[in-house]
């Protein structure tokens, strides 16, 4: 059996963890430079704020419907998914975190287990040790798992979060409950190649000739198939090393000076190398993007891109930042208004099996350093060593003019508990 563990609206429930004033009041939550909707609570879906909007051409309709606004606090909802999956691993051993919100979680040797129990009491711990709601779907594979989860998510009061599928005659119904758009993994084009073909649900998508599935689609859409006719084909993945690390970002403002632009580039590639070092890996190839501002038609439009190939392979912030800054002077147009950027590291190997160069390598003196950068960023959580060319205050200089303070990353916005003198003192003791 396999469970699905889906925290409801992620990032609108973390928000309410430390401000119990926005319970059960309509919440969203904005995404980089405050640009649109990515996230929000089920009373502003209720009164139909969509995702998406901009938020300029929505700001009236959610002062209007006391719509609480606030910008993404990433530091904040990173270290309550984190908290989450611990306290998942704890109920099995195999867990699988398919983003920052879900997990699925083997659940083998579990055939005498009450499994209702069970959901409830990962959905009670969870709860009780971290503030956010979640629902548990258990299903014989991942994908019913996941029908299982959005069958207990639609009616909450009805379900207490939790939907168990153990048995075909359940499986049948809630595979004719489940739209064919609503599955795990049926993107639109493929939807509408199976209504073409007669089928609107789920159960209908099982239905279809195995053969017919193979030979018109791909071995992926045969696999889910059968994922949702009960025979698991579709496994937990294993934590993998990334054959390709990417940086892009928009900027607060726009840029026309070369000096703003390369500490933005400096910046980014940092970030690319230490993520590098993370899955102790090296790269062989940097790719360099700047853009201006698409939307702004009445502005000089300006889009390139350049590659730098390293005659060895590093994961020194030291090398690729100097070689992305060196690029991106190449690219750079003077009187252009600059809006985005990114920085792509590719051509991975791992750090102790790679092709050496006779006659070019890196500084040796570069891996100790890269170490000790890395062992004080993560000891004191802020990166605070940082090149010279980099933003001393700011890793990303995103318009924030919502956030809220980051509880559990930052001891300085560390939530603060107010108490009455004589409750201290204990005079209520016996009231």
């Amino acid at each position: 059996m396999f469970a699905l563990v889906d925290c409801n609206n992620f990032y609108a429930s973390c928000e309410r963890v430390f401000n119990p004033n926005l319970q059960g009041k309509p919440v969203a939550i904005l995404s980089n430079n405050d640009g649109c909707v990515i996230s929000m609570s089920d009373e502003a879906k209720k009164i139909q704020l969509p995702f998406g909007a901009p938020i300029f051409k929505w700001e009236q309709f959610c002062k209007e419907n006391n719509i609480t606004v606030l910008s993404s606090n990433y530091p904040l909802y990173g270290d309550m998914s984190a908290r989450v999956m611990n306290i998942l691993a704890d109920f099995s051993p195999d867990v699988e975190v398919y983003s920052i919100d879900e997990s699925f979680l083997k659940l083998e040797g579990f055939e005498n287990y009450n499994l209702t129990d069970y959901a409830i009491k990962i959905r009670s711990r969870i709860l009780k040790w971290t503030g956010i709601p979640t629902c548990v779907g258990i299903a014989p594979t991942k994908a019913l798992s996941k029908v299982a989860n959005k069958i207990a998510r639609s009616n909450l009061k009805q379900s207490k979060g939790i939907c168990i599928i153990d048995s075909d005659e359940n499986r049948i119904k809630a595979l004719k409950w489940t739209k064919i758009g609503n599955v795990w993994g049926i993107g639109s084009r493929l939807k509408k190649r199976l209504q073409a073909k007669g089928v609107q649900t789920a159960y209908d998508f099982t239905q279809l000739s195995s053969d017919w599935v193979l030979q018109n689609f791909s071995i992926v859409e045969w696999r889910l198939q059968k994922d949702l006719q009960g025979i698991s084909k579709i496994p937990l993945e294993e934590v993998s090393s990334k054959k390709m690390i990417a940086t892009t970002r928009s900027f607060e403002y726009t840029y026309s000076d070369i000096e703003n632009v390369k500490e933005r580039i400096s910046t980014f590639a940092a970030s690319c190398a230490e993520k590098l070092r993370a899955q102790k890996s090296s790269c062989h190839m940097l790719i360099i993007q700047l853009s201006s501002d698409r939307h702004k038609k009445d502005l000089q439009q300006h889009r390139e891109s350049k590659t730098v190939v390293f005659s060895y392979p590093t994961d020194s912030t030291l090398t690729i930042s100097s070689a992305a800054v060196e690029a991106v002077k190449t690219i750079f147009r003077a009187g252009v208004k600059y809006k985005r950027a990114g920085v792509i590291v590719t051509g991975l190997v791992p750090n102790n099996n790679f092709q050496l160069n006779l006659f070019t390598r890196e500084n040796p003196k570069h891996k100790p350093l890269m170490s000790a950068i890395d062992g004080l960023n993560k000891k004191y959580k802020a990166d605070k060593i940082k090149l010279g060319n980099q933003d001393l205050k700011r890793t990303w200089k995103m318009r924030q003019e919502r956030l809220s303070p980051k509880f559990t990353t930052n001891i300085n916005e560390i939530l603060v508990v107010k108490c009455h003198p004589e409750l201290v003192s204990g005079s209520y003791k016996n009231k």
